[in-house]
């Protein structure tokens, strides 16, 4: 067998040595992908002879290598060159504006559909019908004429049933908008249902088309705050947003039922389920939650003992974040001051816990928002027949 010379050898070895050296560097040398943006102003509404300014200064890679040409008018020529440009369109129609760029080995090209509308053209006018519900689940009176404001009222709720999970469908009604001139009409309705997010990534969070048409149902809304927007267009392709706040609160009500006594030393308890929102960015913030405990002084059912206050009830209302820590409760009120809203002194004791929109933020000396528990607790030793207990979501 032939032998490889000593110094082929050698050199093979430091070249293997090397090998990892040699290539280990190649990702980082990798060339960043070439990735075109178009933006323009203004980006809706534009007439016949209006000056658009063309941006293309969000395309990728931003390290001064790129080389930018555009063509406005669809002919495969250079119309413009530079980062940004300007354009102004002489006849109306839909044109497809495209940018090129380049780092000098590579180009990539993208494209945006214009609408030009006649320079008599006029946008329309979007706008959202406003309403209220004309009380709350109190037969309290609502007065309102900026926002849509509606109560969910489950006023007789079965003791199985001990957690918040209603919805309402809300009606949207777009048909006071104007066509903008009477020679135009407007071609469609899209309301977008969620503002903080950009569902068809166009750059515009309130343009979504969640939803479509002149009046539409909007289903299963929880409780909550919410900002909605309407989009209309016209037959000229001129746009326009209006957009309302809507705001969702909720009162639910269990009546006449039954609280059972302490038994060995442990509290009897009934827990009820809520879901609380609180979303500073998002918009979706509850002002308050509000639990109110009316219940006799004494039940009817009880046999004094003597030398004791046994009959004498005292039931108290704890609230609890979705990890279990205790946020508040009542225990602290005395017997004798339990009078609280339209109680009947003379037999009933009336207790409120009101737990105001500053224990639902996400702070270390707060609480947080999600899923809490509303527990009745009685350390007595008796059962008591309940009159009623009513929890109240306020998110206006």
């Amino acid at each position: 067998m032939r032998r490889l010379p000593t110094v082929f050898l050698g050199l093979l070895l430091v070249m293997s040595s090397l090998s990892g050296c040699l290539f280990s560097g190649e990702d980082d040398n990798a060339q960043e992908e070439l990735f075109p943006v178009i933006k323009f102003s203004p980006n809706s509404n534009i007439r016949v002879g209006d000056l658009v300014y063309f941006d293309a200064s969000s395309s990728t890679p931003s390290d001064g290598s790129l080389t930018y040409r555009w063509d406005f008018d669809s002919d495969d020529s250079i119309d413009e060159t530079g980062r940004t440009a300007e354009w102004t369109f002489q006849t109306a129609g839909t044109f497809e504006v495209t940018l090129t760029i380049s780092d000098g080995s590579r180009s990539q090209e993208t494209s945006k559909s214009i609408s030009i509308g006649e320079a008599g053209a006029e946008p329309p006018v979007a706008t959202i019908t406003q309403y209220s519900d004309a009380e709350d689940c109190e037969d309290e009176a609502i007065n309102e004429n900026t926002h849509i404001v509606v109560w969910i009222c489950e006023r007789d709720k079965e003791l199985s049933d001990r957690s918040i999970d209603a919805t309402i469908n809300i009606e949207l009604d777009g048909s006071n908008s104007d066509s903008g001139d009477p020679s135009q009409y407007i071609t469609s309705w899209h309301w977008d249902l969620d503002l903080n997010d950009d569902a068809d990534s166009d750059g515009d969070n309130e343009n979504d088309a969640d939803l479509s048409g002149e009046t539409i149902q909007w289903e299963n809304v929880e409780p909550g705050e919410y900002e909605i927007a309407l989009t209309v267009t016209n037959d000229v392709g001129f746009v326009d947003t209006d957009t309302i706040r809507v705001y969702v609160s909720y009162a639910g009500y269990w009546l006449d039922f039954e609280m059972d006594g302490n038994t060995s030393n442990n509290a009897a308890e009934k827990e009820f389920d809520v879901k609380i929102v609180y979303d500073k960015d998002g918009g979706n913030t509850i002002r308050k939650a509000v639990a109110e405990l009316t219940y006799p002084k004494e039940d009817n059912d009880c046999t004094p003992v003597f030398g004791t206050n046994n009959c004498r009830a005292k039931l108290d209302i704890y609230a609890y974040n979705e990890d279990d820590d205790e946020a508040a409760n009542t225990s602290g009120t005395g017997v004798d001051q339990r009078t609280d809203g339209d109680c009947d002194e003379d037999t009933n004791d009336c207790i409120h816990l009101t737990l105001a929109s500053y224990l639902f933020t996400d702070s270390e000396s707060t609480f947080g928002d999600g899923e809490w528990t509303i527990t009745i607790q009685n350390d007595k030793l008796n059962d008591l027949a309940v009159e009623s207990f009513v929890l109240r979501l306020y998110y206006k």
